[in-house]
């Protein structure tokens, strides 16, 4: 089974949707069975790599409203994300531009890296409100990944990826991905947000019985009660 995922790196509920997709595919047994492609989509282009301004100020003006209203539309958002164990930190995030970011993961993608470094920017970005469009910050995570630091300095001083990229947003557009995250699967079905995991475990399970997948035995571990051909442990 094929799911390609459209997300952006500063869109909160993409991390949302990408734990509830990960849970779905769990909850129905076919973890191993699924082919996950992330996808490059941008939600604000024009955003400056590096900001002064917090997410709060920021979505004020996007909004025309005050910093405190910002807060508490944020605190939903917040509750969302912690009822998937994560802990967003709104009062330190500051905006950034993610094409850096993007063209990175296509790079690290080419070294077999690509799902460790989609959850690492996500982590960096929502849980330790790290900048994640100064280069520095990149490169650290680069490290973290155990890849050459200097080939991804080399990446980021060109515009090497960069097509890619903008061939991902651009097939967004002609499939008529309006907002992310958006999940296609199997070429066949679509779905937009971060739905509940319900949701996602429908849409799974309506694929595998299409394709005949059948979900994976799941162990309880070495020390289950199990009966073998010379014992029983119970």
């Amino acid at each position: 089974m094929k799911i390609e995922v459209w997300s952006d790196f500063v869109c909160p509920f993409c991390y949302i949707g990408k734990r509830r997709l990960e849970e779905a595919l769990k909850q129905v047994g076919i973890t191993d069975q699924a082919e996950v492609e992330f996808k490059s989509f941008q939600l604000d282009p024009n955003t400056p790599k590096i900001s002064d301004k917090s997410m709060y100020e920021v979505l004020a003006e996007k909004y025309g409203s005050t910093v405190e209203a910002a807060k508490q539309m944020t605190a939903g958002v917040a509750e969302q994300a912690k009822s998937v164990g994560l802990e967003y930190d709104f009062d330190r995030m500051k905006p950034a531009n993610t094409e850096d970011a993007h063209r990175l993961v296509k790079w690290a993608s080419e070294q077999g890296k690509a799902k460790e470094a989609n959850e690492l920017l996500l982590h960096a970005y929502f849980i330790e409100a790290q900048e994640i469009g100064k280069h520095d910050v990149l490169l650290d995570l680069v490290d973290s990944m155990g890849l050459s630091r200097e080939e991804a300095q080399k990446v980021l001083d060109s515009d090497a990826y960069l097509n890619e990229v903008q061939m991902d947003i651009a097939r967004a557009g002609q499939i008529g991905v309006r907002g992310v995250p958006f999940f296609v699967i199997n070429d066949k079905y679509a779905i937009s947000g971060a739905q509940p995991t319900e949701a996602f475990e429908g849409a799974l399970r309506k694929v595998a019985a299409e394709e005949g997948i059948s979900p994976k035995l799941q162990s309880l571990g070495e020390d289950a009660n199990l009966c073998t051909d010379d014992k029983c442990d119970i």
